[in-house]
Order: C-alpha cells, then structure tokens, then sequence
C-alpha cells in the first residue's frame, strides 16, 4: 500500500532497518553518543540554538505539556480548523481559562485579530497550529509572532506537527516559545514520539509554575538534556530512526527539501482545481497536504475504496469536513514523481 495520508506516511527503508538496531541501555555511553548525534540535527531543523526535547509518546503529550509547564492562568487560542479547536481544548480540560479568536474553516488566522483580542485582555500565552491539517491551510506564523512578541511576558506556543520538515523555520528568530512536532508527517518516522523546542522564557516562565505534570516536566526534561539523557526510558528504536531521518534531512538539504513539497503541492493543486476544487485558498494552502473539496453529490468514501483498491491510501476529510472533503498528504519520503502517479490512479477512479 502507497501512504499519502495527512500523517503518517511512508517511511525510508534506511529509517526501518535503524529502528531495528540492538537495543542500548538509557543510562549508557551509546545513548550519550546517540542523543549528542541528534541534538545538532535537531537544533538546525527548528533554528534554534536553545533546547529541543524528545518525548516517546504523540505530539499531543508535548502539546499538553506546554500548556502545562508555562500557561498558569490564561491562554489566548486561534482556530481555523480542528487542531486548532483541539489545541484549546487540551487547555481547558487541564483547567486553563480559555479565550478562542476564531476564524472560518478554509481561511488562515489573520494577526490583526490576535492583536485586537490581546488588546481586551492579558494572557499568559498564545497557541496556534501552524499547519492546519483538517483544512489544508498554512498559517501565516511569522506575522502572527511578530504580534505576540509586541506584549511583555507573552509566550507563542505553536503546533508545528504537519510543517517541520517541510516548511523551513527559526524558533529563535521568529521569538517562538515551544514549537511541537511529530515525527510521522514530514520526517517520516513511525509515530510514538514527540519533538518541542523550548525557549529561555518558556523554562523561566516553568520554574514558576508548581503543577507542571512529571512526564514532560520542562525542568527535569532540561536536566537530562544536560546529561544527554531523557528523563524516562525513551524508545531507543525511535531515536535511532531519527537519527537517520535527520541525517537524509541533512543530506538533501533544507532548501531543496522545501522546493520538493512545494513542486508536490502544486501538482496537487492542479489536479484539484482541474477536476474537483481546493477547499482553501492556494495562497494559503499548506505544502504537505491539500483538502479537496469533492464534486456535489459525490460519494467521498466510495471514491477512497476505489483508490485503496488499486494500492493507495488517501485520507478522509477530518471534523466538520468528513463527508465532503478528502486530504492528501505529500510530505516527508514522497517525491514529485508519486504525486504524478498519485493523480493518475484518482483520475480513473473518479
């Protein structure tokens, strides 16, 4: 089966066979020599020169666990989609107050409204997606960092899952305080493990706040960092699989990595506008997966079997968009050429 789902996707046979290494003990010189590997890797994936943790579970962990370490009161939420309805919604079910600035699914989340709601009240924090995966738009992120970083003491929290990877960025020059991603969208790992950068205001901002969790403790995840080790046992098998994840990364370098999706992006893009429609706007749509909106009337999960019969996997739309959208996803090990055959299979079964 050919995978182009919103995530997971396809996966290198380089990365299998690292997973399959022997096991190593956490406490050990391997993993010291390991994590001293992945560390410069991941440090220029995210643009920073600070901290980039991992934690062995899903970015949902990581995500709930920088609301935790640094939003002890209030958080100002964007939505345009349902990750980013989830993200406020992870917040209020750990007893954060909640404030959401909402916008139509399809557009992005505009700056101007982020600035006029934090005009009406003082936050602890501002959470947005990045990429929202259910719609297929692109957030405009540095210009909403740059609201954020107008108001003194004000945390950016960012779900990254569906861009990093494909999307260059710079935590530290865009002033973007925990940046979360997984590792199965455009890294092309299995899933079951979470990366989040962490700024120095974000680690000040947790050594004040008393109920951080444990799991993902920002401070006890600084500590370990510090002796390149994870605070608990990590999957061994994921780390090594980034680590050779990181380094085809590296080898193919991020500005060609960037072109590809965007060269991906546009084939599909095409193709919907030709025989069904974008649901959002191009010049907002996001380079790893594009939403389509499927023909009035059509039989959208018809349409997916037909595909899956033939050997690809494409997804369903996602929330309020199940039944008269589907995604495609194309990041991460895929390359122009899938896409094309991609196209030509959707075209005989639609």
């Amino acid at each position: 089966m050919k995978v182009f789902l919103p995530g997971p996707t396809a996966v290198h046979l380089d990365v299998l066979a690292a997973m399959a290494r022997p096991q190593i003990g956490h406490r050990t010189p391997e993993m010291h020599a390991l994590m001293r590997r992945i560390a410069p890797g991941l440090k220029r994936l995210f643009g920073t020169a600070g901290y980039v943790f991992t934690g062995t579970c899903s970015a949902t962990g990581a995500l709930e666990a920088a609301l935790r370490n640094v939003v002890p009161g209030r958080l100002l939420n964007l939505e345009c989609g349902a990750w980013g309805r989830r993200f406020g919604d992870v917040a209020a079910a750990n007893g954060i107050a909640v404030d959401r600035v909402l916008s139509p699914w399809g557009e992005a989340n505009r700056p101007e409204a982020l600035a006029a709601a934090l005009g009406r009240a003082r936050y602890d924090a501002v959470a947005v997606v990045w990429c929202e995966s259910s719609t297929g738009v692109l957030n405009p992120l540095a210009e909403i960092a740059a609201v954020v970083k107008e108001h003194e003491d004000l945390l950016l929290l960012v779900d990254g899952v569906s861009a990093l990877g494909a999307v260059p960025v710079s935590v530290d020059q865009l002033g973007i305080d925990v940046l979360v991603a997984g590792v199965q969208k455009a890294l092309a790992v299995p899933p079951g493990l979470a990366l989040f950068s962490v700024s120095a205001a974000a680690l000040r901002r947790a050594e004040t706040v008393q109920c951080r969790g444990f799991y993902l403790d920002f401070l006890r995840q600084r500590a370990s960092a510090d002796q390149d080790e994870t605070p608990s046992t990590p999957s061994t098998a994921h780390l090594f699989a980034l680590d050779a994840a990181l380094q085809r990364v590296a080898a193919e370098g991020m500005p060609a990595r960037a072109a590809r999706h965007e060269e991906m992006a546009a084939l599909c893009h095409r193709w919907a506008r030709r025989r069904c429609a974008l649901f959002c706007d191009e010049r907002i749509s996001s380079p790893t997966i594009t939403c389509v909106t499927a023909p009035r009337g059509s039989d959208v999960a018809a349409f997916l079997a037909r595909v899956r019969d033939k050997g690809f996997l494409v997804g369903r739309g996602y929330g309020e968009l199940k039944a008269s959208t589907f995604r495609v996803g194309h990041m991460g090990e895929h390359r122009p050429a899938d896409i094309e055959e991609l196209i030509d299979v959707m075209d005989s079964c639609l």
